[in-house]
């Protein structure tokens, strides 16, 4: 267990260098000159030169990619050329907020679908079961960028009970975590259903039964338990994307995170901050997934790296 631990997180690092080369590379495919963006292409020739010279631009590509990784590598990710804040200290003040509304939206996604998914299992082919599916099929079928707005429409202006935007207070996380979180509910309750149906024809569950011991007991803790490795992988998985989806989810509900900070910095053209919050999200991802695999690790023992 802890040498596949060991061997696996050490894996992270290629991968991270491989994630931060691409997200250099593509900032400088992108096409449009950075200093016509900032300054306007009718700027005076020593301005643009200036400009250039302070964002090491006029530096060759492979000289400008040498100083990033060095900088990236003892935390320095820049200046926003907005506000001159550094990166850093950008993403450390809205990252709260976006770990946040990501966990909220994993919380309420988990305690809707787990129990619904095993009841659709146990009650297979019921009435019952098809309407839990029924409900995940249009939870999956609906975007969050139409689900937010609706939601905004019914709890906000007509009935006035939830708060539009903002992070005043607690109330102002469940809509946007609802909405975040539904499509999310709507695939783990899909997969928990089809994991449960799989261990429930087990030969052990069989075994169980025939031993005396109570349905509830059966389907809790001997099968939930050998069905829950698909269903950490997915949640693992999700808890990444959820990083990511909570871009337009924030930006609907003026959520103070990383996604509207994403949003706001490319609007203002300030691309370090744009390349500081696609790193902070792409590493997530990785991070986590590798969290994923090792606790994964724990659940099966059989896993090889």
């Amino acid at each position: 267990m802890r040498s596949y631990i060991i061997r696996r997180v050490l894996s992270l690092f290629p991968i991270l260098f491989l994630v931060a080369t691409i997200v250099f590379f593509i900032h400088h495919i992108v096409p449009g000159d950075p200093v016509d963006l900032i300054i306007g292409e009718q700027a005076l020739p020593a301005d643009r030169a200036r400009l250039a010279e302070d964002l090491g631009l006029n530096e060759p590509v492979l000289v400008q990619y040498k100083d990033y990784l060095g900088k990236l590598a003892s935390g320095d990710m820049g200046i926003s050329l907005y506000d001159g804040m550094s990166v850093a200290g950008h993403l450390r003040e809205r990252s709260g907020a976006t770990l946040l509304l990501a966990c909220a939206a994993m919380f309420i996604s988990i305690i809707i679908a787990i129990p619904a998914g095993i009841f659709a299992a146990v009650k297979k082919d019921s009435v019952w079961d098809s309407a839990a599916m029924l409900a995940a099929l249009i939870g999956i079928s609906v975007p969050n960028f139409w689900l937010g707005p609706v939601l905004i429409l019914v709890f906000s202006v007509h009935l006035g009970i939830l708060p539009i935007s903002g992070i005043d207070s607690w109330t102002s996380l469940i809509l946007p975590s609802v909405t975040l979180g539904a499509a999310l509910a709507a695939m783990l309750s899909r997969m928990t259903r089809a994991s449960m149906i799989g261990e429930l024809k087990a030969d052990y569950v069989t075994t169980a039964k025939a031993k005396g011991l109570s349905p509830r007991k059966v389907v809790l803790k001997h099968a939930l338990k050998n069905a829950l490795n698909p269903i950490v992988t997915i949640i693992g998985l999700q808890v990444a994307t959820l990083l990511a989806g909570t871009i337009i989810t924030e930006k609907i509900f003026g959520w103070p995170g990383i996604g509207t900070l994403l949003l706001d910095s490319i609007g203002r053209r300030d691309y370090p901050v744009v390349q500081g919050a696609v790193l902070f999200i792409s590493f997530a991802y990785v991070v986590i997934n590798t969290t994923v695999d090792c606790v994964y690790k724990a659940f099966d023992p059989r896993i090889r790296l």
